[in-house]
């Protein structure tokens, strides 16, 4: 019997599976996918149960990608329906993680009980890589995963990730890259004293917003073909200051820089310890700074794959998707290091807010896009 993406779907949303509790969705999909023939390996790293998951054995591998945690609900008494539920309504299904991403992997599995019955024997190989560990920090999830995968020398040739790439309409957006991201943490010392003798202390706190101030004003390009310009976010300014007439010892900060490849954290790394460097010493304080990288920009020069999914998604939706490397970040910045990949998925309007939800329509075209997609890759 084939496996319907709607009513696999409505199963997955109802494993409250919030990072990184497991829930019992990635049994759910071994199950399913063992029915399909598929030789699945559960990988545990710490607190996180990742899925590497295979059909067949010989080359080109095509991979699927996603992630079964889901954020947590917010204020359940805002929601219409109970958020694991998995309830349809007015030709939609509500649910924590019908968007972000349930919904598509209920669209691939599905899309895959149908290509196996129309081609049962294909060359070639069909995985899926699947995580607990994406929507938090994401280091016992796909990192470690594609970390095995390479330390075995498997080879995937071509990876799709169903992220829900279109902002509000299905078929607007494929992504072909994504923008690094990198927050950095500062700490800037003065000298402690009483507000009424200033000469006898070293305010730090004019210190630290000369240098964010010249750290927002930096024009670190103009983007590119590909990429828009890259953007630095003051989001945290604090002084643990109890008292009001006490010139405080530290001023702390928090940036996010969202670059494009035009720079590596690295080199961004030069240019704001530069910054900190000189305004401190004129000064007279000191600093400290971390940072931490959650990824590096990216692209996927789209090749014959891309432009064939690119045209199956206009075929089926009526509409061109633009090739795109806008939002935020993904597990696609961990597979790029072994596949060429690209992201489509369902519509992400609703996705991490109160009542999430798909249309039941756009889950029946994604998952006649995804059976195409297959079908073409394997002709």
């Amino acid at each position: 019997m084939p496996i319907n993406e709607l009513k696999l779907a409505k199963e997955l949303i109802r494993c409250p599976s919030i990072t990184p509790k497991d829930a019992g969705v990635i049994n759910l999909l071994v199950k399913n996918l063992k029915s399909l023939g598929f030789k699945c390996q559960i990988m545990n790293f710490k607190n996180v149960k990742n899925l590497y998951a295979r059909l067949g054995k010989s080359s080109p591998n095509f991979c699927f990608a996603g992630h079964t945690d889901v954020v947590p609900v917010g204020n359940l008494k805002s929601w219409s329906v109970k958020p694991f539920s998995g309830t349809i309504k007015n030709n939609r299904l509500i649910g924590r993680g019908a968007s972000d991403m349930k919904g598509s992997i209920a669209c691939f599995v599905a899309a895959l009980s149908q290509f196996k019955k129309v081609k049962p024997k294909f060359k070639g190989s069909i995985s899926l890589l699947i995580t607990g560990d994406e929507e938090a920090i994401a280091i016992n999830g796909t990192k470690k995963v594609v970390e095995k995968l390479k330390k075995r020398k498997e080879k995937i040739n071509f990876c799709l990730v169903g992220e829900p790439t279109n902002l509000t309409k299905l078929g607007q957006m494929m992504k072909i890259g994504r923008r690094g991201s990198m927050t950095g943490y500062l700490t800037v010392y003065g000298t402690q004293g009483h507000v009424a003798y200033p000469n006898q202390a070293n305010n730090p706190a004019p210190v630290i917003t000369k240098i964010l101030d010249q750290i927002n004003n930096i024009k670190l390009d103009r983007g590119t073909k590909n990429f828009q310009p890259s953007n630095l976010e003051v989001v945290k300014i604090n002084i643990e200051n109890t008292a009001d007439n006490v010139i405080p010892a530290k001023a702390t900060a928090t940036f996010n820089i969202r670059f494009n490849n035009k720079h590596s954290s690295n080199s961004l790394k030069k240019k704001l310890n530069k910054v900190f460097s000189n305004t401190c010493r004129r000064n007279r304080c000191s600093f400290k700074i971390s940072y931490m990288v959650s990824g590096e920009a990216f692209l996927t020069t789209p090749n014959k794959t891309t432009y064939m999914i690119q045209k199956i998604i206009k075929k089926i939706t009526k509409v061109k998707p633009k090739l795109s490397t806008t939002g935020g970040t993904s597990d696609a910045r961990f597979i790029r290091k072994i596949s060429p990949c690209v992201e489509f998925g369902l519509v992400g309007k609703t996705a991490h807010k109160i009542d999430e939800m798909v249309s039941v329509s756009d889950m029946k075209k994604l998952k006649k896009i995804y059976l195409n997609i297959l079908q073409n890759y394997f002709k």
